[in-house]
């Protein structure tokens, strides 16, 4: 019996003990393009091992992932164009979202062609195919410059990726710019996909019509004209972001703002982020090489973060505490 006893007495003490359950993970919104999984990589591996906090990621459309993290089903979307999209601003206005500092300054986005488009390139024996082309409301008489070679009475319009936010407000540009009877719209799969069409034509010489944004390495890679639009007007955009509107007004878009979107409740959860997120800020051309750096060297967006860091630590460093830095470095 003195041997049992305390025996059973140590298992009781075990059996009340309260075990510590892990932490659960910080779900990221996994983006399908270069630069957003480039900062949400970013932004992991600082939550990681600086915060010693776990993470994964979650993919998604854009609109899929903006309603997930309303509803707190994801934490954080490290690449948020503020503003963009109905289900954020709702979400916005609701208070169940927030959006965390300035990432980028000099972020845009619009139509775009080939420079040699416009102005030949005496080097390759291009001559210009259309000389005149300056704005949005020239392309109808240049239709036959970028034919289509499915709809070959229609040019082609490469537009975002399916689920994207700009895909929709593209698609209700085409209308409101009077185009849908002279282009087609062309939908790409990925960001991957929009990327290599473009580029497989620019190789070619070949003239193209395409949606873009900055910051990508595309744009610091070629020599790229924005179209002119007709200025930008508030309740204009509304319509095109409206995807059932039937009678959507041209305007350019609003001025990129790029932000951390995070839900609510994370806010409330994890203020030592909320203030590394805020901090967070990468120069334009500094992000554009290092994701031209990325794309040429076909590197992972986890290898092509961890490069940055080694490349740029006085940048960093200024978002975080010392003691947070430091720990970051001796992860890495």
């Amino acid at each position: 019996m003195k041997v049992i006893l305390p025996v059973v007495l140590w298992c009781l003490v075990l059996t009340a003990s309260p075990v510590r359950a892990a932490p659960a993970p910080i779900h990221f919104a996994d983006l399908n393009w270069e630069s957003g999984s480039l900062i949400t990589e970013l932004l992991r591996i600082v939550v990681e091992k600086g915060y010693d906090l776990p993470t994964d990621t979650l993919p998604g459309t854009t609109i899929t992932l903006e309603t997930a993290l309303a509803k707190n089903d994801i934490q954080v979307i490290a690449e948020e164009w503020a503003g963009r999209s109905p289900v954020w601003v709702k979400a916005e206005a609701a208070g169940q979202v927030k959006g965390l500092g300035n990432l980028v300054e000099g972020a845009t986005e619009g139509w775009w062609v080939p420079e040699y488009v416009i102005k030949g390139d005496a080097a390759r024996g291009l001559k210009p195919l259309a000389p005149d082309l300056h704005s949005v409301s020239d392309l109808p008489r240049y239709k036959a410059v970028f034919r289509d070679p499915e709809n070959p009475d229609k040019g082609r319009f490469l537009n975002s990726p399916i689920g994207w936010t700009s895909e929709v407000v593209n698609g209700q540009k085409l209308k409101a710019y009077g185009l849908t009877d002279s282009y087609s719209n062309l939908r790409s799969g990925s960001g991957a996909a929009l990327d290599a069409e473009i580029t497989s034509s620019i190789k070619r010489g070949q003239p193209v019509l395409f949606y873009y944004w900055s910051p990508t390495p595309l744009l610091g890679r070629y020599k790229l004209v924005q179209l002119q639009e007709p200025a930008f007007d508030a309740e204009a955009w509304k319509t095109l972001t409206q995807a059932d509107n039937p009678t959507p007004k041209p305007t350019r878009s609003p001025p990129s703002i790029l932000c951390v979107g995070v839900s609510a409740a994370f806010a409330h959860d994890y203020p030592q982020l909320v203030a590394f997120f805020q901090q967070v800020k990468l120069p334009i051309d500094d992000l554009n090489k290092a994701l031209a750096t990325m794309s040429e060297r076909h590197l992972p967006p986890r290898q092509a973060a961890t490069t940055f860091f080694k490349d740029y630590p006085q940048l960093w460093r200024s978002w975080v505490p010392a003691d947070v830095a430091d720990k970051v470095a001796a992860g890495l």
